[in-house]
């Protein structure tokens, strides 16, 4: 498939989607020009310059850049310390980093969303046995399920957090995936309230994946101790080459760079080899991008509903992450909508996605992602296990022009099966 075998009819399902969705994308445009203005006061008050580009090697000792970049990262986030890392593999690494910074072996981690997402699983032991997983090293673990509705169980998570063994809790604010829908800023602040009334002394941690400036606060503004996620999703903004980060209180931040160097080294070193640029500038450009991408989501919600097929959010709802969850139905109706998304894409549209076994996850995950950084979740990609009830997860789009011409070929390639 190529761009120019959209069908006649999309076309037209196309400008009656667009029109549904004017109201919510002036939201989302509103909620871009705010988080630009936070983040442009950050760099100004820190005074970035043409020496915070240069790159280190080696050690990485006084990286101008990189101190800057953490500094501008916690106050972006309200947090008193940052950790902003090339060395972070995915978001995975930066959120084991944090999570071993909440609670000391025999002491108990307690997640407050229902189980984590796949790839948490072993790091933290509720899958397999791995080496160096938390409960190798004696952390406990506790889980509470989310209520019927899919939001939090707050009367549950209050009995569980007053055990006094729970010295750290978890919880995540994209659906991941599963069928439950993202948590608000507000709904954050009201589990940490509730977790602070019967246990004052307990550390929150937030899995911000997917969830960075879709609102215009963020969870450490509402008492969240420490959050963590990946560059190549939201705050990379689409040219952030790899990395992570982590922002919070200033000793679990530091605890969190001990896990993720070695203790005695933590954040002190770390080459930035010639990358800071990126780093920085996708930083800036990151409000916009994922403005961009909650409206492609928008759209795709609008025009799965002119097909009759289940999708969350809905066009009208408000968004807390920039993922789209659509119900197929079918393994074959996930491998024709990412075959869509995949032939909608600036590289690598030729290829046809296939299921595959990525680590961390325990089924065959289909993934379609035509993208100049590999794996980049802000770019357009779709992907799922290929388990029922047959789900696909779209998020990204580095414009909305392009985001829409992906969809609008996901839509095509359905209509053809």
């Amino acid at each position: 498939m190529k761009i120019s075998d959209i069908r006649p009819e999309v076309f037209s399902m196309a400008e009656r989607a667009e029109k549904r969705c004017e109201k919510r994308f002036r939201e989302i445009d509103r909620v871009a020009e705010q988080n630009t203005l936070r983040v442009m006061a950050a760099f100004q008050d820190q005074r970035v310059s043409d020496g915070c580009f240069a790159g280190t090697t080696g050690y990485g000792y006084d990286d101008l850049g990189r101190e800057t970049l953490d500094k501008i990262y916690a106050q972006i986030f309200g947090a008193e310390s940052a950790l902003v890392r090339l060395g972070f593999v995915n978001g995975t690494h930066a959120l084991s980093a944090a999570m071993f910074s909440l609670a000391a072996p025999g002491e108990t981690v307690l997640a407050v969303t229902g189980t984590p997402y796949d790839t948490l699983r072993t790091a933290i032991g509720i899958s397999g046995d791995a080496f160096g997983s938390l409960k190798f090293y004696g952390v406990d673990y506790a889980q509470v399920e989310l209520a019927p509705d899919g939001g939090p169980d707050y009367a549950a998570i209050r009995r569980a957090a007053s055990d006094p063994g729970v010295h750290g809790v978890m919880i995540q604010r994209s659906r991941g995936y599963e069928d439950r829908k993202a948590l608000s800023v507000q709904e954050i602040a009201e589990i940490v309230k509730t977790v602070r009334a019967v246990n004052p002394a307990a550390n929150v941690m937030v899995d911000n994946c997917y969830g960075e400036f879709t609102d215009v606060i963020e969870p450490t503004h509402v008492g969240a101790d420490i959050i963590a996620g990946s560059l190549i999703k939201n705050p990379g903004g689409g040219l952030a080459p790899t990395g992570g980060y982590v922002a919070g209180k200033q000793e679990l931040v530091e605890r969190a760079a001990m896990r993720m160097t070695t203790p005695g080294i933590g954040g002190e070193c770390g080459s930035t080899l010639g990358n800071n640029r990126l780093l920085f500038q996708g930083l800036f450009l990151a409000p916009h991008t994922v403005a961009q991408a909650l409206k492609t989501a928008v759209f795709c919600a609008a025009m799965m509903e002119e097909l009759g097929l289940e999708s969350s959010p809905s066009a009208d709802e408000p968004r807390s992450d920039i993922i789209q969850m659509v119900r197929v139905g079918s393994p074959e109706r996930m491998k024709r909508f990412c075959l869509g998304i995949q032939a909608g894409a600036p590289v690598d549209s030729y290829v046809t996605p296939e299921p595959w076994q990525m680590p961390g996850y325990e089924d065959p995950v289909i993934m379609a992602a035509g993208a100049f950084i590999q794996g980049s979740s802000i770019e357009l990609s779709a992907d799922g296990p290929i388990r029922p009830p047959y789900t696909v997860y779209l998020q990204g789009g580095l414009t909305y022009e392009s985001g829409k011409l992906g969809v609008m070929m996901a839509v095509s390639a359905m209509l053809e099966e």
